[in-house]
This record gives structure tokens, sequence and C-alpha cells, in this order.
């Protein structure tokens, strides 16, 4: 009888902790790591050569949105991220999650026509999951504003104590149920009527539950600074309270030309406040063009409003604040040449194209255009803009609290066929990020090595999380575990043609099953549910 279920033999090893690679074998019983050594001469059930390979830790995608775009439902095997080598996945990411759902409120703004919800909690949810099978593994924080509408529906008041209570027993239930910790997207509609001491009863709650705290920013552009200060004025406070708390911001960038000059010193704030203690990290992903939607673009005090009175204002030539709305969209001086259109629900075909094509096309001004679309779409318009500069990623990629992320969605292709309608085009992020960053930063550019890139995708996206069985390659940890070409690791998904699967990732093991082999997924029931 085989000792072992699985030996990965003759590869070099990154264990996700130290930077250099070490040529030692890797032995597999269920879903554990057991022991590493030479085992040349012992016989396993399953042997997987790795000569001239890099076998490291399984990627942990810290930011991803499989969840509230509905494809850990649509897409379970999750194709487009399992090529990649991500092997887990965060959502609950900037501010939305799946769970709670209380009073057939939480989950607002998708299309759920075609999912049963069948569960309330957090603990349900997982359930449910367990029961439909991954072919990943699935962990999740609970979205600050799937909790607001939970309690408070489309309201744009500040919660009042009767609210914020209700509010903060739906967080500590979550969080009891293994919710890693709470996110936020202050941001967001509604969103912006919390104010810094709601935030900090919330927080406290996380705190004392040993979550995270997970922030999309306030503001991305020119009040970048003042958001990012805002974040860890917060967390400062919850220290002074002898508490501990964790802070992470999402997808760390700087939106705009004229805000980059801001970059340097959004760097120093972070590092000063990591010198105080404060446990402050944040994720990058490795693309110049975001993916947004086309609402972020409208003035700030719209947030301020109720739902409809601002389909109101997008809608109605005669409203009394939409010439003030156009003002402040020509006010930015947009490259509508570089803001291409992902997804929406008009009936022009112009999923795909620039503002400016679109706005040529229909003979509509670019500002006029936003405003159409945005109404026709239930203010839900999925933009790509170039507004995000190389260099601030490249230097990001080299903090040592800074990890890698997709930002993105899981797929799945069959034959050549897109799995999307035409009236929604997937960011490159959700096929690429991965093997980009290693194929630009460690291979081409050698900004950074391959250990020091491994780290920040596998350990130390784990440790942030709290994750202690996974991200390593150790004996007693989780079999997860992924063996790429180095001279072949690369992304070909492109915004004109996102449907194309990276190349490089050539065995995929999830919880000691091989899951991809020989450029086939075999097995799509692998994943694990990740509790906190």
């Amino acid at each position: 009888m085989a000792k072992y279920d699985i030996i990965v033999k003759n590869g070099s090893v990154f264990d996700g902790i130290g930077v250099e690679s070490r040529k030692i074998d890797i032995a597999i019983i269920g879903d554990k790591i057991v022991d590493l050594g030479d085992f040349s001469k012992i016989d396993a059930k399953t042997v997987i050569d790795a000569t001239d390979k890099y076998v490291c830790p399984g990627f942990i995608d810290i930011t991803n949105h499989s969840d509230t775009h509905w494809t850990l439902f649509t897409h379970p095997s999750q194709e487009s991220l399992i090529r990649q080598g991500i092997t887990t996945i965060i959502g609950g990411s900037c501010g939305f999650s799946l769970a709670p759902v209380v009073g057939g409120k939480g989950i607002r703004k998708n299309d759920v026509a075609k999912i049963n919800i069948n569960w309330q909690t957090v603990g349900e949810f997982f359930k449910m999951l367990e029961k439909n099978k991954l072919a990943l593994n699935f962990g999740t924080l609970v979205g600050l504003n799937t909790l607001q509408y939970d309690v408070m529906g489309e309201s744009v008041e500040s919660p009042d104590k009767e609210k914020l209570d209700q509010i903060k027993f739906l967080l500590n239930q979550a969080l009891k149920d293994g919710a890693l910790g709470l996110s936020t997207n202050l941001g967001a509609l509604q969103a912006g009527s919390f104010g810094d001491s709601d935030l900090v009863e919330l927080l406290k709650v996380v705190s004392k539950n040993k979550g995270i705290s997970k922030h999309h920013l306030e503001d991305e552009g020119k009040n970048v600074l003042p958001a990012i200060s805002r974040i860890i004025n917060i967390t400062r406070k919850i220290n002074s309270m002898f508490l501990k708390l964790p802070v992470h911001i999402s997808h760390f960038k700087i939106l705009g030309r004229s805000s980059w000059t801001f970059f340097n010193t959004a760097i120093e704030i972070m590092r000063t406040a990591r010198k105080e203690e404060i446990e402050l990290t944040c994720d990058v992903f490795p693309y110049d063009k975001t993916g947004d939607n086309l609402f972020a673009l409208l003035p700030s005090w719209l947030r301020k409003m109720s739902t409809e009175d601002i389909r109101e204002i997008v809608t109605s030539s005669e409203n009394k604040y939409r010439q003030e709305v156009i003002a402040h969209l020509k006010s930015l001086t947009l490259h509508y040449d570089r803001i291409i259109i992902a997804s929406s629900l008009t009936k022009g075909s112009w999923v795909g194209k620039t503002i400016a094509e679109a706005s040529e096309a229909s003979g509509v001004p670019p500002e006029e255009l936003i405003l159409n679309l945005l109404s026709i779409s239930n203010l839900n318009v999925s933009i790509f803009n170039k507004v995000i500069s190389d260099d601030h990623i490249r230097n990001l990629i080299q903090e040592d609290y800074c990890v890698l992320s997709s930002d993105g969605v899981g797929y799945s292709i069959e034959g050549s066929q897109s799995p999307l309608s035409s009236l929604d085009l997937p960011h490159p992020k959700s096929f690429g990020s991965f093997p980009r960053a290693l194929k630009l930063f460690a291979k081409e550019e050698k900004i950074i090595g391959w250990g020091g890139l491994i780290n920040r995708a596998t350990s130390l996206p784990a440790s942030i999380l709290g994750i202690k069985d996974r991200g390593v390659i150790a004996r007693k940890k989780k079999a997860d575990v992924i063996i790429f070409d180095p001279n072949y690791i690369s992304d070909y998904s492109t915004y004109e043609n996102p449907f194309a699967f990276s190349k490089g990732v050539e065995v995929v093991v999830v919880n000691g099953h091989i899951v991809f082999f020989d450029n086939k997924l075999i097995n799509q029931t692998a994943g694990q549910i990740l509790r906190k």
C-alpha cells in the first residue's frame, strides 16, 4: 500500500515565507501536507514530477467579488481563478456581502432572479455553499453596506442608537458564524451616513471577535489622503481602548493624474501608522485601468440623497440638479477616449466601446450620455478607466505590507464562447492578475524576487486574514499547492478580448485534491469554507 496520497517531487519549492527556493519533495495525505524531504524512493498513489518547475502554496485572493457577482453559483468551477493558481478567495469585499439577509433586504443591487436565496445568516450561507460545493476555498467578510440595507433599507439618515444596535447585533452574529471581519465602502450610495463614532462602535465588535477591518477608501482621488487618515484615526481610537484591530485597505490606488502627486505622502502616512504599531496593510492589482461603476464619477453630494432622488436627477432633463451634475463631470476633464463601457442595460451596442465612441455614434454629448446610461441601467454601469499609475503599482508591490489581489471575479468558459451576454464585459484581472504580476514584476522587470512576490500572494494574506493553516508549504498545513513554469507564466486576457485563460500554471492542488492538471479542470468540488 502506498504510504502517501500525493508526492510532488523534484521541484524548486517556495514555502511562502522565505525568499529562496529549495529542492525538496512534498508528501500529502488527505487534505494536509504531512512531510517534506527526499521521497525519490517512496511510493504514492499519485506522483507529480515538478522538474524545472516552481512549487508554492496556492494563491490567496484577499479581494475578490465572485460572491456579489453571483459567479459562485453560476460558475462554481471558478476556472479563470484556478488557472491563475488561486486556491482561496475572500468575498464580502468593499462593503457588500451575500449575508446576512434580513427580511428580504441586504442584497439590493444585484440581479438575483436565477439564485434561490435560501439563507439568512452567514452560518446558513456557509452551509448552503458547502452543500453546493466549490472548486476552491471561500471565506467572507460581512459588508457594512449590506448590514445597513438589512436594518435601514435605502435610508440616507445616520443610524440612531436603536438602528446602530441592530447593526451591531447582526455584525456580532456574522462574526460568531465565522465571518473574517467587516468590510466597508464609505464612498458608496447611502454609506456616507456613518460617522466616525458609529464606525468605532462597530469596529469594537470586530476587535472583540478578533476579526479584521477592510476598507474600500471613501475617496481614491483628490481626497485620498483624508480618506486614508480617517481610517487610521478610527483604528487609533480602537487601539487606545486596549483593543487590537488589524486594518486593511482594499485595492489601494490613486485615481487620476491630477491626484497622483499624493502618492508619496500616502505611502508615508501608512508607514508612519505602522511605526505606531497599527496593523495596517493593503492590496494591489497589476492593471492601470480600474473596474468601477460609472456612478463613482458623479459628485459626492449625491450620496446624501435617496436613490429615488438620484434616479430623478439622471433621468429628467428638467431636474434642477441635472446641470450641476453635468458641470461637475465637465470639471473633471475626463479622457472619454480612455473610459471603456464594460456593462450596461442599454439596447445599443456600447459595451466594449469608449464613452467618446458612444458619444460620437449617438450624437449625444458625453456628459449627457453618462447620465442616460445610468438612468437606463438603474445606476449600475461598469467601466474600465485608465486612471492608475503603473509606477505606483510597481512601488506598492515592493512595500512589505502590500499583498497581491485580483479584485476580480471567477468565470468558466465552455469552448470559445463567452460565459456572459454582450451586456457585461469582465475586467482582464479576473483572468490574469496573478500570472501577470509574476511575469512582469519577478520574471521580466525583476523589481521583486520570485519568493518575495509569492509571499505577497500566500503567507502574507493568510496572516492578515488570520488564516493559520494555509499559505505555507509546511508540515500539518492544508495541502493547497500549485506548480507553475516560470518560463511560460503569463496572462493573455485583454480589455478587448477578456475571455482568455492565463498560462503557465500546470498543476493546482486544493485540500489534497488535484483540481487542475494537463490543462484540464478535473475536480470542481475540492474547496472548503473558511470560518474564522
